[in-house]
């Protein structure tokens, strides 16, 4: 049984675990000192422009400047020269708004972008360009065209566009129309924030957590959503009865003895999750190394090759990595270049069962 737990610790951290029986597929929180920054919406000031880096830095209000490559501006900042050459006319000191794709690691600031999104249940909404709508890379086949065609049937006032998510296939014209409603107004309110403030501010921020449960986490397949803080619960339920009124009967308040992580060992994978080697069920391992170029995956068959035959062992391996790598990606919030050192395999169809399956892997949230 698929289940979302929602856990709230005596340190007042609100935290959520998305696990199918007891093993754990996903993990997310929020405390009052730690604000996400991911997602949130600033009005900014222009450092400098780079044209070497075709890119620029932006002051939004935190410590190191962001980085904006001048491919994330929308057609507002783009003028024809006397050519009739397309140049780009940002310059230093220009207010900009951005939204934060990425956050600070390292030494390395914020990834930015100008052409902003909103995401809601069933659509994500781009307020600032026509041009980037359509339908989620994850919907192919025939079913791409009819949400195309449901696209057509949208009320989506001009100079904005929608993509439609995963969430959104079979989903009725009034359903869709209600998201897109819920999403106009809160650009509203956005667009209305920018006007009042100076840079840098931040207009809008994507932090509260259980906005992030029923948007992101909950499908139709979730039977369950037990939560163990009555306040929370109550708070969980009054939004879900507005956002799926159908399936608020989901929620649950959970207050039995033995605290909901431990009833589904979810504290015990956390611990384990987070370590560098991962251990495989048929014995072999993965080791993963976050670097601030990229993430490395290393997978390694060790005892698991013992008297069998290699090729058929390293496919299981292989295939046991995948799921597992996904898994971590998600647990993790590790994202960007991904590397993956797959065991090496001889046969092209069981190199491509292996590809398969991190592709399957990686969608099945």
């Amino acid at each position: 049984m698929k289940r979302i737990l929602i856990n709230k610790s005596l340190t007042d951290e609100l935290r959520i675990a998305l696990v199918d029986g007891a093993r754990l597929f996903d993990l997310d929180s929020e405390t009052n000192e730690i604000k996400i920054l991911k997602g949130s919406i600033f009005k900014a000031k222009v450092s400098r422009v780079e044209t070497s880096l075709d890119a620029a830095f932006v002051f939004y209000g935190a410590e190191r400047h962001g980085f904006l490559p001048l491919k994330e501006l929308t057609d507002d900042f783009y003028e024809k020269d006397d050519e009739g050459k397309r140049v780009c006319n940002l310059k230093e000191n220009d207010e900009i708004i951005v939204q934060v794709l990425k956050e600070e690691r390292g030494t390395k600031g914020a990834a930015l972008s100008a052409q902003l999104s909103l995401a809601g249940r069933f659509l994500v909404l781009i307020p600032n360009s026509s041009r980037g709508g359509g339908v989620s890379r994850r919907i192919s086949g025939d079913e791409r065209d009819q949400v195309k065609n449901i696209i057509k049937q949208l009320a989506i006032p001009e100079g904005m566009s929608v993509i439609v998510r995963t969430a959104g296939l079979g989903r009725n014209i009034e359903e869709l129309n209600w998201d897109l409603d819920y999403l106009l107004s809160m650009w509203s309110q956005i667009d209305k924030s920018t006007k009042d403030v100076d840079s840098p501010s931040l207009i809008y921020s994507d932090d509260k957590l259980i906005l992030r449960v029923f948007r992101d986490y909950y499908r139709e397949d979730i039977e369950e959503i037990l939560i163990d803080d009555k306040d929370v619960y109550e708070e969980a339920l009054k939004f879900a009865q507005s956002v799926i009124p159908d399936h608020a009967n989901k929620l649950k308040f959970y207050d039995e003895e033995i605290p909901l992580f431990n009833r589904y060992q979810v504290e015990s994978q956390i611990e384990s999750a987070f370590q560098r080697e991962i251990n495989l069920p048929s014995g072999g391992s993965i080791v993963i190394d976050p670097t601030e170029a990229m993430v490395t995956i290393d997978v390694n068959s060790s005892r698991a090759t013992k008297g069998k035959d290699i090729e058929e062992t390293a496919l299981a391996t292989n295939l046991e990595a995948a799921s597992e790598v996904a898994r971590q990606l998600r647990l993790r919030d590790l994202g960007g270049l991904v590397v993956i050192d797959f065991i090496d395999m001889q046969n092209v169809e069981n190199q491509k069962k292996v590809m398969n399956g991190i592709r399957h892997a990686v969608n099945l949230r």
